[in-house]
């Protein structure tokens, strides 16, 4: 089995990609080992003397800073701290985002800069590699002092608390620790803030949406030129000079993208008896051109993000420093999710607008894309659920980060809500596969009244492969489970 080691090299989101879907084992370098082995050292001895007060290190947290904790009462410090902030309420998080949350809480600590123990870090892993998957709560981070309460439920478990998926069953943390013959975990000094503090809760559902994102741009390319071909579009609008000439990067390549799959295509290439096509179409580049600049710019900010440090207090040995500061702070992570949920809803919202003219009895196409209307409905309702998806994720664009409640008694004023951003883009992402799913339904089957014409080699193996799961509809039939197939085609839909 593959194995990635942590150390202080840049972490891509396609590093990330890559090890998740091959099911690669993670183990912290000897490097990071000895970064995270000086940083606990280095805080156990200035603990041991009289090195001063440290936030959250043996002071209480947020507006109780100034409460002084005696060395006695630091571990218990830590371990209430961790059973106090685990109040999250709500759907419990996808396993898949719990998952990516405790890879990318041991990146973070393995800069050293954290004061966690080496057994923290590495029980963290224990479970990561033995798909040993912490119960957490989508609701109740506000983004900033990091998101307290769904790291405080995916730190639980090493305390021997909470809940866990283990081989398959939803069981109490201490039947798990038992199971694999492990000892619930002591903190230290620090510990509980180090785990707690920090943005792996936003990152993870941004690494992940990210990763879904970068694939339905490509797919919305494809599904997009399917339905021009259905529409009897024109080709002209995707050429390179019409489109360099606006020095877009996002709005050429989506020209280059859909002008390439067309090429070799007989539809495309017959002639058109109507001079242009609508917005829809027409101004695909410019649309998803939009969304794939706003993709790339959000997959920077997370890239970036995955490579830090996001707790706090944050600690130098080096130069015997403890530093309370904000880089727990969501903000960043906030207008990028916001921002990618905007674009994301923008290529729901122009396919939509795609299928309502597919099915709209135009360019001698039949009214709701069957052979006898009136007697059949066709495709009249898949649209509706299409408007109805879009509307929704409408609302869900709508920004997180431009809200802020006061909390902790006025000491943590301003909050990103960059939880709120994350768990919407999430769904977003799922509804932009609903809304493309019922795209391609609309578009294979407006082609299939274009025959014996054909579309380019690639589009027509992409068609090949869809007909083995959805049939050509002759009359009506029960639609939501072509629909749902529909749905699963572009979720596994490859990009070359």
């Amino acid at each position: 089995m593959k194995t990635h080691l942590i150390n202080s090299d840049f972490l891509s989101i396609s590093q990330v990609k890559e090890i998740i879907e091959s099911n690669t084992q993670l183990q912290l370098s000897e490097e990071a080992s000895e970064r995270i082995l000086k940083c606990r050292n280095y805080l156990d001895t200035k603990m041991s003397g009289d090195g001063g007060v440290f936030y959250g290190i043996n002071t209480g947290f947020g507006s109780l800073c100034n409460t002084v904790i005696s060395d006695e009462d630091l571990s218990t410090l830590q371990r209430n701290l961790v059973i106090s902030h685990a109040c999250g309420v709500g759907e419990e998080v996808p396993r898949e985002i719990v998952k990516l949350m405790l890879f990318l809480k041991v990146q973070g600590l393995s800069y050293g800069h954290s004061g966690c123990q080496l057994e923290t870090a590495k029980r963290l892993l224990d479970f990561y590699n033995n798909d040993i998957i912490p119960v957490v709560y989508q609701q109740g981070s506000l983004g900033a002092s990091g998101d307290l309460a769904p790291l405080a439920h995916m730190s639980l478990p090493i305390l021997g608390e909470g809940e866990v998926y283990f081989k398959g069953q939803k069981m109490a943390a201490k039947e798990m620790l038992a199971a694999m013959g492990w000892e619930p975990l002591q903190l230290k000094s620090k510990e509980g803030l180090a785990l707690l503090n920090g943005t792996q809760f936003m990152s993870s559902y941004g690494v992940w949406c990210l990763m879904k994102a970068e694939q339905l741009s490509g797919v919305a390319d494809i599904v997009g030129a399917i339905s021009l071909e259905g529409f009897d579009g024109r080709i002209s609008p995707f050429q390179a000079n019409v489109n360099e000439i606006r020095n877009q990067k996002g709005q050429i390549e989506t020209a280059k993208n859909i002008f390439n799959l067309l090429q070799g295509s007989e539809l495309i290439n017959s002639e058109k008896v109507h001079v242009q096509d609508p917005y829809s179409f027409r101004c695909m580049p410019q649309v998803h051109g939009a969304s794939k600049d706003a993709i790339e710019y959000c997959h920077s900010i997370f890239e970036r993000e995955i490579n830090a440090v996001t707790d706090n207090p944050t600690v130098f040995p080096d130069t015997d420093e403890i530093i309370s500061a904000g880089n727990f702070h969501g903000q960043p992570l906030a207008i990028a999710l916001d921002m990618l949920g905007i674009a994301l809803a923008e290529l729901g919202n122009i396919s939509e607008r795609r299928v309502y003219k597919l099915i709209s009895g135009e360019r001698g196409l039949p009214p709701f894309l069957v052979a006898h209307p009136g007697l059949n409905s066709g495709f009249m309702i898949p649209q509706y659920t299409a408007a109805s998806v879009v509307s929704q994720n409408k609302h869900l664009a709508n920004p997180a980060s431009t809200d802020s409640i006061e909390s902790s008694n006025g000491q943590e004023d301003h909050v990103s809500m960059g939880a709120n951003a994350a768990t919407k883009c999430y769904r977003i992402v799922e509804n932009l596969e609903k809304i493309l799913g019922i795209e391609l339904l609309n578009g294979s089957q407006a082609i299939e009244f274009r025959r014996p014409k054909r579309s380019s080699e690639f589009l027509e193996a992409i068609l090949t492969d869809y007909r083995k799961e959805i049939e050509f509809i002759e009359d009506d039939k029960f639609m939501q489970p072509e629909i749902q197939k529909s749905i699963n085609f572009i979720k596994t839909l490859k990009l070359n």
